[in-house]
């Protein structure tokens, strides 16, 4: 008997740190003193010795069961983006850059191809933020998860400077809400997503003329869009974010509340910029309640940032510059912290 026969293979796992090397050398920043295969990953701090007061940052999170997605289409070069995402746009809402992640991907047999595929996916994510892939973890766990299943999950660590972090407190009766353009459903609410939709692979594998042709699982697979640049680029075009809101799990009602201070409210219009047709799909046939979507899924919002009123135009335009799409879709009045949406 010996750890092979138990269900663990080491040598799968030496494949697949070979394999993934060559990603994780692309997410590399000159900050990065250690090379992979390491205890630890190290990370100077000496680039940020300018900053009056330097703060670090920490986001940590999964993917949840869009993975099963990703199982039935055996198709995982994209999940680690989601991974990253769900990490660092959380850091980037309060002003900080990400500088550094780690992954840890728990599965039932280590198929090293299919690890590789998926770090691929996280270097990727990485590339997207300028963060660093310093690190990570694959646990072979048989008995525990199925043999063609796997969990992913990350942590990332960012920089700003205390003064320059966007804490919602100079949020303010006639600021404008921006909201940045969504994907789609993300990385949220997928346990829903595969109660109302039949999740095999014939019915992921159909394409509809609703979703512009795509099929349903390349729609509902679409990784998460990184905001990190974006929001580089309006505060570097000289915009001061009030208050920034990532909506991720929760929807409008549970995150855009956890940007305001008592006093004010936010003033969503609903009908003030385009919904992702995947979202009309499933409220029809999972007969799901307007509130209840907007309750859950970011309904084309992936992140809303508060602005002051004669900034709201200059921060469409800078988030457009950047490569992304935002629209102006509401205001911040008095009232109970919390949200109207009309």
């Amino acid at each position: 008997m010996d750890y092979k026969n138990a269900g663990v293979d080491i040598e799968a796992g030496y494949k697949a740190v070979e394999l993934m090397k060559k990603h994780v050398a692309s997410t590399m920043r000159n900050e990065v003193l250690t090379d992979i295969g390491g205890f630890s990953g190290a990370f100077s701090l000496d680039s940020f010795k300018g900053m009056e007061h330097p703060t670090l940052v920490s986001g940590t999170d999964g993917v949840g069961t869009k993975l099963k997605i990703a199982f039935e289409l055996d198709k995982h070069d994209t999940i680690g983006i989601d991974c990253v995402a769900m990490c660092v746009n959380d850091i980037a809402c309060a002003g900080g850059e990400p500088l550094f992640f780690l992954d840890y991907i728990a599965c039932g047999k280590n198929e090293p191809e299919k690890i590789a595929q998926i770090v691929s996916g996280v270097a990727e994510g990485c590339r997207q933020s300028d963060a660093a892939l310093i690190g990570g973890e694959t646990a072979e766990m048989p008995g525990f998860y199925p043999i063609d299943e796997y969990d992913l999950a990350g942590f990332a660590v960012g920089i700003v400077d205390r003064d320059k972090m966007i804490t919602g407190k100079g949020i303010a009766k006639g600021d404008v809400l921006v909201g940045i353009a969504s994907s789609g459903i993300h990385s949220n609410g997928y346990s829903l997503v595969r109660k109302v939709f039949d999740i095999n692979r014939d019915n992921l594998n159909r394409s509809y003329e609703c979703l512009g042709g795509k099929t349903l699982g390349e729609t509902i697979l679409t990784p998460t869009i990184i905001y990190v640049k974006a929001l580089k680029s309006v505060k570097d075009g000289g915009v001061t974010i009030k208050g920034c809101s990532h909506i991720t799990g929760g929807g409008f009602y549970e995150n855009i509340p956890r940007m305001l201070h008592d006093g004010v409210r936010a003033k969503v219009k609903a009908d003030s910029y385009p919904i992702p047709p995947i979202f009309s799909m499933l409220a029809k046939d999972g007969d799901i309640a307007k509130e209840m979507m907007y309750n859950t899924y970011n309904m084309g919002i992936g992140m809303l940032l508060a602005v002051d009123a004669a900034d709201a135009d200059k921060t469409v335009e800078l988030v457009k510059k950047s490569g992304q799409n935002a629209y102006i879709i509401g205001e911040i009045t008095e009232g109970e912290k919390g949200i109207d949406l009309v």
